[in-house]
């Protein structure tokens, strides 16, 4: 039996990465740059490889985090930077690596004084505390920005490095392309220009910073934790070996919480997880193979999560639903929070991730609310966020953030603790699941198909997809409706798409280029069932292989 058919099952010991192979791999294998898959190349989160592939060593980071002390020299930021890791096997050693660096290019560094796993959100948190009633674009005015060393929920041979300026969320391309390209200059050049300090000076020199206390004790100002240990919400917690693994026992404890750590341990290999539904141990919260685990436990508890390794994105459990379709929570928390449980919001816009459901946009029409639809990546919602003008940002992939009580941001980069504590509020105000929330929507607004596939697509191919214009599609209908809109830019914004999205009276499709193979995603829905969907899907591909000459 391959592991893919093992999909929801236990990982095996087959299944298991070598630590201290990926680990010596990190230090010994030198990265080519002039091999394009070997270059520093930052996605919607940042820089992501393995060691194991020459696509994420000691070089990328010397170089990286090099380049990210330029980039702050040039951009007159010169308060501390908030430096935080995941439970990754490369994890340490690439924040060990950076701390060397940024501690000898002068760089107030703040690290967690426990000597623990740092949370995204977190780090976001503390950026924007640092900075709250300052200019974010003033040079010398003690300005904090970040740095998260986490791939999210990929598998454990990965390693990631993302950025966060001081606005708090994932740094934009303006920024991440200036860091890219400086950084594999610095590879070409042999890293002649990298200064590094000893990592026993570079830690003395480091200030200490208790992240999870000031996370913890702030959660109240964003979620109604009062309500639910007065009702006495059982809540199961799976961190899923991730950076949140310290946070939830504390989450718990300090609130008064009936909250259980479903899994408390922390192992690079997640040989406690089951495989995702490709076979690989993968972190993702949203997976029902990943999740198969906790789903598995869902009547032990009122409401169960689950969060990936840096704890941005979150997975929701209920007892009458099992694992609910990040969509479908999104949907129920925007109903939730723009229908009356914020009245300090006065926010009329919700944003949305042109490939998140059009169950949102039903749902903002019947609230009377705005609706903002950008490209995909959380970094265009920062600006909504931190001038409140947005009350609740969120994407298809089980990531979102929303504002604080008083309408004032919390976080401007995606935050799975305060999602995943948001549906335990949700059932102690009304109580009602979330998933008994959505069966209304349903019951309201329809029932939407939803899907993502992916097809074949050369780099070339991809390219020419990303540069798409709307006059490049000549057809006129999909699946037998008439085609309402062709985009290549976000309607919210006006930002590229870097793809293209269609839609019809009850459809949809979005096509966008994969940045780490060679496929393009086709993510489709349909309000007329799954069979118009496969046709909604069929059409997809013959419509973006005709604009592409296939």
């Amino acid at each position: 039996m391959s592991a893919a058919d093992r999909a929801g099952q236990p990982a095996l010991p087959e299944d298991l990465i070598d630590v201290s192979h990926v680990v010596t791999a990190y230090y010994a294998v030198q990265p080519d740059p002039d091999d394009v898959d070997q270059q520093v190349a930052f996605g919607t989160s940042g820089h992501r490889g393995s060691s194991l592939t020459g696509s994420f060593n000691e070089a990328h980071i010397l170089a990286t985090t090099q380049a990210i002390v330029d980039h702050r020299r040039a951009a007159g930021i010169d308060g501390p930077l908030f430096l935080g890791r995941d439970t990754h096997a490369l994890s340490e050693p690439a924040w060990t690596t950076a701390l060397e660096v940024l501690v000898a290019g002068g760089v107030t560094v703040l690290v967690d004084s426990r000597d623990g796993y740092t949370p995204t959100p977190a780090i976001s948190h503390a950026i924007l505390t640092a900075n709250r009633g300052k200019d974010l674009t003033a040079k010398g005015t003690g300005l904090a920005d970040g740095i998260v060393v986490t791939p999210s929920h990929n598998p454990p041979s990965d390693g990631g490095f993302k950025y966060n300026p001081p606005h708090g969320g994932p740094a934009d391309t303006d920024v991440t392309s200036v860091i890219a390209d400086a950084a594999n200059a610095h590879l070409r050049d042999g890293l002649r220009q990298v200064r590094r300090t000893p990592f026993a000076r570079a830690r003395a020199a480091a200030t200490d910073h208790d992240y999870l206390a000031a996370y913890v004790t702030d959660l109240p100002s964003v979620v109604d934790l009062q309500r639910i240990r007065d009702v006495g919400v059982q809540i199961g917690a799976d961190p899923m070996g991730g950076a949140a693994v310290h946070y939830w026992g504390e989450i718990g404890e300090r609130h008064g919480l009936d909250l259980t750590v479903v899994n408390p341990l922390v192992d690079p290999t997640w040989r406690f997880m089951t495989l995702d539904k490709d076979g690989r141990i993968r972190m993702d919260c949203s997976s029902p193979a990943a999740m198969a685990s906790l789903v598995a436990q869902r009547d032990r508890y009122d409401i169960a999560t689950g969060n990936d390794a840096d704890s941005d994105r979150h997975g929701i459990v209920t007892p009458d639903a099992g694992l609910m379709n990040p969509n479908h929570y999104l949907a129920v928390a925007i109903q939730y929070l723009h229908g009356g449980a914020r009245p300090g919001w006065s926010s009329r816009r919700i944003g949305k991730t042109l490939v998140s459901s059009s169950m949102i946009d039903r749902v903002a029409a019947d609230l009377g609310m705005d609706l903002w639809e950008v490209p995909v990546g959380f970094k265009w919602f920062v600006p909504g966020l931190l001038d409140g003008s947005v009350g609740f940002g969120g994407e298809e992939s089980a990531g979102a953030s929303f504002l604080r009580h008083d309408g004032s941001v919390w976080t401007t980069d995606k935050d799975g603790i305060i999602l995943a504590l948001l549906a335990s509020e949700i059932l102690a105000t009304t109580g009602r699941s979330p998933s008994e929330h959505y069966a209304d929507l349903v019951a309201r607004h329809g029932e939407p198909a939803y899907a993502r596939v992916d097809a074949p697509a050369a780099r070339e191919q991809k390219a020419a997809l990303k540069a798409l214009t709307p006059a490049a599609v000549t057809a006129d209908s999909v699946a037998g409706e008439a085609i309402t809109a062709k985009l290549t830019e976000a309607p919210g914004n006006g930002a590229a798409i870097g793809g293209l999205k269609v839609t019809t009276e009850s459809a949809w499709f979005a096509a966008r280029p994969s940045g780490t193979e060679d496929v393009y995603k086709i993510y489709a829905e349909s309000f007329r069932g799954p069979e118009h969907l496969a046709q909604v899907q069929a059409d997809a591909k013959a419509v973006v292989d005709a604009a592409l000459g296939g």
